[in-house]
């Protein structure tokens, strides 16, 4: 699972010139989910998202997580994370979950998020958005549940 997050003053999402999610102060998180994601990915993501310090203090520093502004979420379902561009011209997604398996994971993680206590909002699950958003920094960050099973060292 992977999650592409920005910092954001604020963010909204529409469909079809409706807007479904906003947030103020707080990150966009872009999610997206592979073949062999489970909820312990979800899980992991949820917890490093929330709690990595990525927001300033009073002395301009990463000091900060989403819990301790009380941050806003919005996440926007983002399959095209697992986009294989090695190989041709055109985008190959075959790493992307098929969207029964994506939807559930992408639920799962969100109603992960909505337990930590800050408020979320969604896009829509396989629809065509278009997503506006105020980065604040820009501060933006690509997070892989594959990597905690990576050292930290070489």
């Amino acid at each position: 699972m992977r999650v592409l997050l920005q910092r954001v003053l604020e963010a909204s999402v529409t469909v079809g010139g409706q807007e479904v999610g906003s947030s103020g102060t707080g990150l966009l998180v872009f999610l997206g989910v592979t073949t062999d994601d489970d909820e312990a990915d979800a899980r992991y993501l949820v917890d490093k998202t929330v709690n990595l310090r990525i927001f300033s203090d009073e002395q301009n520093r990463f000091n900060r997580s989403a819990l301790d502004i009380k941050a806003e979420l919005l996440v926007v379902s983002q399959f095209t994370l697992y986009a294989d561009t090695r190989k041709g011209r055109r985008p190959d997604f075959n790493r992307a979950a098929p969207p029964e398996q994506a939807e559930r994971l992408y639920d799962h993680a969100v109603e992960l998020f909505r337990q930590t206590g800050l408020k979320v909002d969604t896009g829509q699950f396989q629809e065509h958005m278009q997503v506006r958003l105020q980065n604040d920094g820009p501060v933006t960050l690509l997070l892989d549940s594959s990597d905690r099973h990576r050292s930290r060292r070489g």
